[in-house]
């Protein structure tokens, strides 16, 4: 034969497609998916197989990794010691098997990640779970093929007496697909099974009453149901895993969150560091400290949290951005004749009655000849003893053993295997005593034949036997579930990561807005000189303040008559001084457009929003027709050419409202009096205006309550809502304070119950805090008295209520003497 003749042309694209689909089917049946009889893939399986031929049971000494994985490589798995050794490493890990296979005596790796020690370091052998899963390997129960190098056999499968699939579970990547399965609790497995064995048709709903869900070693919560659900009818599912926690309290309002057991393949070092990580990074907020106090005894990981914060609202951050919540994607897929298949939970249990079944079966088939080929011997030398006279006198006249077996083949009717076992037989069994003993070894072999003949013929005694097994394993190695199932868990929104507090949300006049808490500003005496509320850029002044919890709706209301939704957590979490960050970055409104009004909404109930514009137009619509606006805002009232919106308020449909003027005149009017309208309206006439005169406030009216007036000048005044009569809406009002030189125009009005403080805002950016329990309430129609010094060039533009409750004592040490004019 030529070089020439020996040389093949081949087209490159076949030959790739038949090498992958080659390298492909190997990957999937002989390394990555586990068969569904026995649950192991062939490196565990093999691993198995070479402990067994080592003997290293259960009771044996342990004996180096390194000869196991060296034996299991040389004789099984030509793919080297340093393959092999991973993988009893992970049988031996008690945080990654439900029912671990493999005895190890070393370090064999941690919860932690650490990995394990080189395999000449450590020792193994096997657990009795693996024992039960080579169980009557020896009586022909499985198939064996030659190994790699045709030297000896190996097993093609295990009888695995233990269900190992579902118990442990496992995972591989194969080519074009991967396998990922749930560990188990064992009892319950077994409680599924041996329904299976009742009731073969037994519906998914009744399996998963004694199969609720898979049970991970490491502990920690399932949450939801629906993962499982999927998992068990369609062989896919996504379960979400949260560590178990608890929370303790420590001295001084402080408490810290105890992390007792963690997801499942979760390392509980990469968890405390990813937790430091988001600490460092502010993307988790409250964690002054996190320590892992694990020992012998268990997982401890204290995460000690800042004095006051909330542990839920820590916990929701630590869901959402740690570890401390993950998902595990059931994929169900193993071999199924050789082929990989999606399975169902009861098509699992299937698979495994029915490889059981066929086990049993085999088991009963190699006792059952073995059990004939014993009775058949023993029939013979009974014969032999009966004749043993003559017996002796063939065998003594014979000239060889061939002779002599024939002669006693012909003499008696006997088999060559009897005969040799009559030429085998010993002088002492010649005595009386000894036959007795042949005739009941007899009889036991017969009982055992006809039993083994009905486990081969009856189908409920397979059963029965397979129930006894399953039982046994409940006996020997079922433990208590250690992961709890639980409600789903709601999906995580922003909310559920922020704390709630109260803080001073502050918007300027250039459109700058920002969140502050509460408690950086202290209460004032009346005439205090404040604290600055914030830098302002040259020409830019604070315009709007309120008061409102981080989980409120923000809802800024335009110049032009549109509405923008934020959430107050969402706004720049600023110091006091700071400027905070333009509006514009935060919602997309219009070139040229401003936000003139904020009001902060904590539920979209049936309460309705009353508008009042520059020009006294007044209407009221629904609170819920708020509730969804667009990315680039939604019209919230038609606003005239020359008009403007000064004002809205949250109110119940039927109260009372006061519109303020610069001038000094207020109306009070009953709401009834505005029909409901909708969002893109104009409304009605609230007030007539006097010439130049304009709406500056509205307030709704409050019983036993007053309103309080402030001028541009500092001067302002507390009259109670009883010295305001009703009046028809459309009228001209009433007088309500003299817009002197002294005082200064309107600013505004608020109502005021008793239990705030006012919070006054200049031009300048000066905030003062004001007590008022000090303003007594005066009449209606007066100048008021100084409520803040306000500087040269200053002005006051603003001022909202605070809550007084949790304030300290009003303290002023150069607030300015104070006057009264009642006019």
């Amino acid at each position: 034969m030529t070089e020439e003749s020996r040389i093949q042309t081949l087209s490159i694209e076949e030959e790739m497609k038949g090498s992958y689909l080659t390298y492909a089917m190997s990957v999937i049946i002989q390394r990555a998916l586990p068969d569904v009889r026995d649950g192991l893939k062939p490196s565990q399986r093999r691993i198995l197989v070479a402990m067994n031929d080592l003997n290293l049971g259960p009771r044996s000494k342990h004996r180096k990794c390194a000869k196991i994985a060296g034996d299991t490589s040389g004789n099984y798995h030509p793919h080297g010691e340093s393959v092999v050794y991973p993988t009893l490493v992970r049988m031996a890990q008690p945080f990654n098997m439900r029912e671990t296979l493999v005895d190890g005596q070393g370090n064999f790796g941690s919860i932690d990640g650490d990995p394990p020690a080189a395999m000449r370091y450590t020792e193994a052998r096997m657990t009795s779970a693996a024992v039960e899963m080579l169980d009557d390997i020896e009586k022909s129960t499985v198939d064996y093929i030659r190994n790699y190098d045709d030297t000896r056999d190996e097993p093609t499968v295990l009888p695995a007496r233990f269900p190992n699939l579902l118990v442990n579970g496992g995972s591989g990547i194969a080519v074009g697909m991967s396998t990922n399965f749930a560990t188990h609790n064992l009892r319950e497995v077994c409680e599924a099974l041996l329904l299976i064995l009742e009731k073969p048709d037994a519906s998914l709903s009744e399996l998963m009453e004694k199969i609720p869900g898979p049970d991970f070693p490491t502990g920690g919560i399932i949450c939801g149901r629906k993962g499982i659900y999927d998992a068990y009818t369609k062989g896919r599912g996504i379960l979400i895993l949260r560590a178990r926690t608890k929370i303790e309290e420590l001295r001084g309002n402080k408490e810290q969150i105890v992390v007792t057991e963690i997801p499942y393949q979760v390392s509980k070092s990469k968890l405390a560091t990813d937790i430091a990580n988001g600490v460092k990074e502010e993307r988790l907020t409250g964690i002054v400290d996190v320590r892992d106090e694990s020992d012998r005894t268990g997982i401890r990981l204290v995460i000690e949290l800042k004095r006051g914060e909330t542990s839920q609202v820590v916990l929701n951050q630590l869901y959402k951005h740690t570890p401390l919540q993950t998902s595990f994607g059931i994929q169900q897929i193993a071999l199924v004749e050789g082929r990989p298949r999606t399975l169902s939970l009861r098509e699992l249990l299937i698979s495994y009655r029915d490889h059981r079944r066929i086990v049993i079966r085999r088991r009963a088939l190699h006792l059952l000849e073995k059990a004939e080929l014993k009775a058949h011997i023993l029939r013979g030398l009974i014969i032999a003893r009966d004749h043993i006279d003559h017996v002796i006198q063939i065998i003594r006249g014979s000239e060889d053993e061939d002779t002599a077996r024939a002669g006693l083949m012909d003499e008696f009717s006997l088999t060559r295997i009897q005969s040799e076992n009559i030429l085998r037989m010993q002088l002492r069994r010649l005595t009386a005593l000894e036959r007795r003993k042949l005739q009941e070894d007899l009889g036991v072999l017969q009982t055992e034949i006809e039993y083994h003949r009905k486990v081969l013929t009856e189908e409920g005694l397979v059963l029965e036997i397979i129930r006894e097994d399953i039982h046994d394993q409940m006996d020997r190695f079922s433990g208590k579930r250690r992961s709890e199932i639980q409600e789903a868990a709601e999906d995580l929104n922003m909310a559920d990561l922020i704390t709630v507090e109260q803080v001073v949300v502050t918007l300027s006049h250039r459109g700058y807005i920002k969140r502050t808490p509460l408690s950086s500003y202290r209460s004032q005496g009346r005439g205090g000189k404040g604290i600055t509320g914030g830098k302002v850029n040259e020409g830019d002044f604070i315009k709007s303040l309120f008061v409102a919890s981080t989980h409120d709706t923000i809802l800024l209301f335009s110049d032009r008559g549109k509405v923008y939704w934020l959430k107050v957590y969402e706004l720049p979490d600023a110091a006091r001084t700071s400027k905070g960050r333009p509006v514009v970055q935060l919602v997309s409104i219009e070139k040229g457009e401003r936000i003139l009004e904020t009001i902060q909404v904590a539920e979209f109930d049936d309460r309705m929003l009353m508008f009042a514009t520059r020009k006294g137009i007044v209407k009221k619509t629904g609170l819920s027709a708020y509730s969804r606006p667009k990315r680039n805002g939604i019209i919230a009232i038609k606003i005239e050419e020359e008009d403007g919106l000064i004002s809205v308020a949250l109110t119940d449909g039927d109260d009372e409202m006061i519109l303020s003027t610069a001038g000094g005149k207020t109306i009070r009017f009953s709401e009834k009096d505005v029909r409901e309208m909708g969002r893109n309206s104009r409304g009605v006439r609230g007030i007539a205006l006097a010439k130049d005169d304009r709406v500056v406030g509205m307030a709704v009216v409050e019983e036993n309550g007053s309103l309080l007036t402030v001028c541009e000048k500092g001067f302002g005044k507390r009259t109670l809502f009883s010295e305001y009569r009703p009046q028809k809406r459309g009228g001209k009002g009433l007088i309500d304070i003299r817009t002197t030189e002294r005082n200064g125009p309107v600013v505004t009005s608020r109502p005021f119950t008793g239990d705030q403080d006012a919070m006054l805002m200049t031009s300048n950016g000066m905030l003062v805090r004001i007590n008022l329990q000090g303003v007594r309430a005066i009449g209606r129609n007066t100048q008021g008295i100084r409520l803040i010094n306000v500087k040269p060039g200053d002005r006051v533009i603003g001022m909202e209520m605070v809550s007084n409750e949790e304030d300290s004592p009003p303290t002023s040490e150069d607030s300015p003497p104070t006057s009264e004019n009642k006019g």
